[in-house]
């Protein structure tokens, strides 16, 4: 019996600690761009640097779809992004353009905003 315990109780252990480990590899930040360079792909926010890909999206702050262009420095955006273990770097998956950073009063405008 107390062998049946202690086996479940140390599984229940290792499967939680990999699932926290899952999440470390993604990101979901709100923040100003501090350096942007569109022919290398790369914005820097929150002094976190990302790359961004064919499949990265770009959105405004209605959630539609916008060019790169339209990013610029000393802007709000809200990231979400990835981890590549290969390459050793953050891929942005989705961008959002904000007008200024999002309290908590004015998150419910904004339901691309997840909160942790």
């Amino acid at each position: 019996m107390k062998k049946g315990i202690l086996l479940s109780v140390f599984f229940l252990i290792i499967f939680s600690v990999l699932t926290f480990a899952e999440d470390i590899n993604i990101v979901k930040i709100q923040g100003v761009v501090m350096s942007l360079d569109l022919k290398k792909s790369t914005v820097v926010i929150n002094e976190k640097t990302f790359v961004w890909d064919q499949q990265t999206t770009f959105h405004n702050e209605a959630g539609s779809p916008i060019t790169v262009e339209k990013l610029r420095t000393k802007g709000w955006v809200y990231i979400e992004g990835e981890y590549d273990k290969a390459y050793k770097r953050w891929v942005a998956k989705k961008i959002f353009l904000l007008p200024k950073f999002i309290g908590g009063k004015e998150l419910h405008l904004y339901p691309f905003i997840e909160q942790d």
